[in-house]
């Protein structure tokens, strides 16, 4: 009995850990470096690991102040083949990064990039999640 119910429960922690993974929502990541003024916060300062969120995202405002895990899964062009750290980043959203010239999901500070991403890809594929 107690076997059965160690099974049970591995085989549940499993399934969940296996949720948790699968529900990260795939994207891109740039950098910037001029922070100030921000959409949602003007002219105060709101630290070095911030992002800018792409439209949909930003959610007219709505994310502002909003958290996300956001971590390196490989490169967007041939420039630079492996640029992931292995790192993840949180980053608090705190402007828009509006179209057209949006390029990415996000578009984090140079630092926050840095953590998890080679500089020079530029651009890399990431998955996200709120924290």
């Amino acid at each position: 009995m107690a076997n059965k119910l160690s099974a049970v429960i591995i085989m549940g922690l499993a399934i969940f850990s296996l949720v948790s993974v699968t529900s990260a929502t795939s994207g891109t990541a740039t950098y910037y470096t001029v922070y100030t003024p921000s959409a949602c916060y003007g002219y105060e300062d709101e630290g070095t690991m911030i992002a800018a969120a792409s439209e949909g995202i930003y959610n007219n405002g709505g994310a502002c102040g909003q958290m996300y895990k956001i971590t390196c899964t490989g490169a967007t062009n041939a420039g630079v083949t492996q640029p992931c750290t292995g790192a993840s980043v949180t980053v608090k959203v705190v402007d828009l990064c509006p179209s057209p010239g949006c390029q990415g999901t996000f578009d984090l500070s140079q630092e926050a990039f840095s953590t998890i991403a080679n500089v020079n890809a530029g651009k890399v594929d990431i998955n996200y999640t709120p924290v």
